[in-house]
């Protein structure tokens, strides 16, 4: 609720020199401003960047005033919505008192002008060291402003134009680059430019953000050990560890090494990890950023998984708690966990306008360590209601909390009742497949929504998720070509979530997703039809009207939207959306790592595409194929177990 200065990253609001401090609370309370600014202790040796996010969509202009009086930057440009911020940096600031001034528009003259001062040292500061007690000292506390601050950097992290689908080979892409992380080198250690490497799965994500922006920030961590379900039952979480009481190493079997200091690729702040036979579990380093970077990449990373996203939605002993959905509370930072084990993060939201949809934007990581933006649709965001799968849907970190010397997290009753948060909610719980998309629908796009220009949204959807296949399947075909060995396939719903190569290359998981996305663009025609008041219906024409005139632009569409993958001899080759379409069928068993890549394309047997293929899956494992297909013809995935 409040703002954040250099040396605490949040403190009470400083409004205008006004003597009046009722009216500057009242001010305060109008917009729950947050003033962030970096790095940790500003010196004029290291740009100053500065971030003010406020709860409500204020019209206004942000300026950093030098100590001379001067302004050295202003931005009009508001992003986000809720919550709402603004950016400016000077690259080369003064020493001297700074101030960060927002010039509110249409508001009372007691609050048209806010004020923050920032200090600007003419020395390199002293840098923050590591404790005994800690793996960062915490020096502030999750609320309201932190968590919007929190929404603010993911969204400038992540951020790109509607029409671009940004993918990175890495999160560590992403947070070495200035000019995207508000935090770069925030702690003044060149703790960005150590080479550090950060490749995240889906699961480890929306941890690795929030635990680097907890270290920053000096702000409270901790994460739950999970199971991930099965048997018929959902996951649950029997125990907690934070920042300050760590969770213990585990026991090696006797005569085994170990592989947990970068067996997997979730690596930080080292070089990238040896093979698992030659490596032991090192000693935890000394320092501040080596500390972190061994808790980020052994505790973390080897601690949590996806079942910790799909715990029960009543369930207090979990690290997300469910939200309502509403465009109040699906925050940039907000997890989406689909039923399957899938988990994406929330980025940004765009509002509807007379042009265009209301839009979702989310990342997710690939276990290949790609971080890719994506648009929520039914394609990408699957739901389903099956207790023995735990609750999936939108959810957001449970605050931790320090008190008496200890963290703890809040109960859903405590969130429930916290004027920062308030925001638990059972609702997604009680909706049914159908009602969740359309409720998706209403919250993005609350006015009725052409439905040639929404068709024609989903089929750019539909062509992102089929872009981002082409690297998944093309990381495939350069590990074939690179001399890789045939991957063992798992048995049964193992095929969806194993590790090793058929993790990194097999797209089981990509591909029901896609064929789910193909039935979306397919029937969009028939659910316009039914739900015709959800649309602008032209005037004088029927839904059956407009039913035939969107089946015909769907065909010209399909037909128009052309993309390549490369065959297997390294030659490109033209397929367009349609012909995705055709080959459904042939999709349904086209996950598999061991065919060549124009099988993986479903290139019909006697085609000229086929010629160049090499590869393909042993009988065996075409008879596995042909024994699961029934999960993709029915769009299902198995219960683990």
């Amino acid at each position: 609720m409040g703002g954040a200065h250099a040396g605490a990253a949040q403190t009470k609001s400083q409004e205008t020199q006004s003597q009046d401090k009722s009216a500057a609370a009242a001010c305060k309370e109008a917009g729950n401003l947050a003033v962030l600014s970096s790095p940790i202790a500003p010196w004029k040796g290291a740009p100053l960047r500065v971030v003010l996010t406020s709860e409500q969509a204020l019209a206004g202009e942000l300026s950093l005033v030098a100590p001379d009086g001067s302004v050295a930057v202003t931005s009009r440009d508001r992003h986000g919505g809720p919550p709402y911020f603004w950016f400016a940096e000077v690259q080369k600031p003064a020493a001297g008192a700074w101030k960060a001034i927002l010039k509110r528009e249409g508001a009372t003259p007691e609050c048209s002008v806010v004020t923050r001062e920032i200090g600007v040292q003419a020395k390199a500061p002293a840098r923050p060291r590591g404790s005994e007690k800690s793996i960062w000292p915490v020096r502030d506390t999750w609320n309201r402003g932190t968590e919007n601050l929190y929404s603010a950097w993911i969204e400038k992290l992540f951020d790109a134009p509607l029409d671009e689908a940004p993918s990175w080979p890495a999160l560590h892409e992403v947070l070495r680059d200035r000019s995207r992380n508000v935090l770069f080198n925030h702690l003044g250690l060149g703790e960005d430019e150590k080479g550090q490497i950060i490749r995240p799965d889906c699961a480890d994500l929306p941890y690795f953000l929030r635990a680097y922006f907890a270290f920053k920030m000096g702000l409270p961590f901790g994460y739950a050990k999970c199971t991930r379900g099965g048997a018929g039952q959902p996951p649950r979480c029997a125990q907690w560890w934070n920042i300050e009481k760590e969770e213990p190493p585990p026991a090696p079997p006797p005569g085994q090494k170990v592989a947990s200091d970068g067996g997997d690729f979730f690596g930080m702040f080292g070089a990238a990890p040896e093979p698992a036979s030659t490596l032991k579990l090192p000693p935890k380093p000394q320092g501040l950023v080596p500390g972190f970077g061994y808790y980020l990449r052994t505790t973390v990373a080897n601690g949590v998984h996806s079942g910790s996203g799909r715990t029960l939605a009543a369930d207090n002993s979990t690290d997300y708690y469910p939200v309502s959905l509403k465009q109040e509370t699906l925050r940039p930072g907000a997890i989406y966990a689909d039923p399957y084990g899938h988990i994406l993060v929330l980025t940004k939201r765009v509002a509807q306008t007379g042009d265009g949809a209301g839009v979702f934007l989310a990342v997710d990581g690939q276990p290949d360590g790609t971080v890719a933006r994506k648009r929520f649709w039914r394609g990408n965001f699957l739901f389903a209601q099956d207790p023995a799968l735990g609750n999936p849907g939108f959810k957001r970190f449970r605050p931790v909390v320090r008190e008496k010397g200890a963290q703890r997290r809040l109960t859903n009753a405590e969130i429930t009742k916290n004027a920062d948060y308030g925001d638990f909610s059972l609702d997604q719980t009680q909706l049914a497949v159908e009602d969740f998309y359309d409720r998706m629908e209403d919250v993005m796009s609350p006015a009725p929504l052409d439905p040639m220009r929404a068709m024609k949204e989903a089929i750019t959807a539909l062509e992102e998720q089929v872009n981002a296949r082409v690297t998944s399947v093309e990381n495939g075909r350069k590990y074939q070509t690179g001399g890789g060995a045939e991957v063992a396939m798992p048995d049964g719903a193992s095929i969806f979530e194993t590790t090793g190569a058929w993790e990194d290359f097999a797209t089981p998981s990509r591909d029901l997703r896609l064929l789910i996305a193909i039935d979306v663009v397919r029937g969009f025609p028939e659910r316009v039809s039914r739900r015709p008041e959800r649309y602008a219906m032209p005037v004088g024409k029927t839904a059956a009207d407009v039913k035939v005139e969107l089946d015909t632009v769907l065909a010209t569409e399909l037909a128009q939207r052309k993309f390549s993958y490369t065959r297997t001899d390294g030659t490109p080759w033209p397929l367009t959306l349609k012909d995705v379409l055709d080959r459904t069928g042939a999709l349904e068993m086209a996950y598999n790592v061991n065919d060549c890549v124009e099988a993986r394309w479903g290139a019909p047997d006697t085609s000229e595409e086929v010629l160049t293929c090499k590869r393909r899956a042993s009988g065996t494992q075409r008879t596995k194929m042909t024994e699961y297909r029934a999960w993709f013809t029915e769009r299902r995935r198995p219960p683990r177990g």
